[in-house]
């Protein structure tokens, strides 16, 4: 799964890491200096939080519904629920809904309790673009 991740240019700066535990894909984002956005708390920047919840997302989709184009985002709202501290963080991601063409999906991440998440994400993926 992390070859999947690694076609993700962004994916690759960021330096995540995917693992496959029963058809659920974990993406880990190892803390790195370059990630903070608030040097003073520290805290890490919202932008990395969301480019990993939504990174997850696009991951878990492709995982879910192989196609040949990796699925684009239509819709992303991201929730910033607490400040991310200076360590590694983990996304999960779960496909609500999903039709022929688009798919509704929901992302955590949270850093040492899965219980408390420090970002959430809602989104819709387009599936299907042969019409394009």
């Amino acid at each position: 799964m992390s070859d999947l991740l690694q076609r993700l240019p962004y994916a690759r700066f960021l330096g995540l890491e995917g693992r496959l535990e029963d058809e659920t894909l974990t993406v880990v984002m190892p803390f790195a200096d370059k990630l903070i956005g608030n040097p003073l708390l520290p805290a890490l920047h919202g932008g990395s939080t969301a480019a990993l919840l939504e990174m997850t997302a696009i991951a878990q989709v492709a995982l879910a519904y192989p196609r040949l184009r990796l699925p684009r985002p239509i819709n992303v709202t991201v929730s910033y629920l607490r400040s991310g501290r200076p360590v590694d963080v983990l996304a999960r991601a779960r496909i609500s809904r999903a039709g022929r063409r688009v798919a509704h999906v929901l992302a955590e991440a949270w850093q040492e309790d899965a219980t408390q998440p420090i970002a959430t994400l809602v989104a819709n993926f387009l599936l299907d673009e042969s019409n394009e």
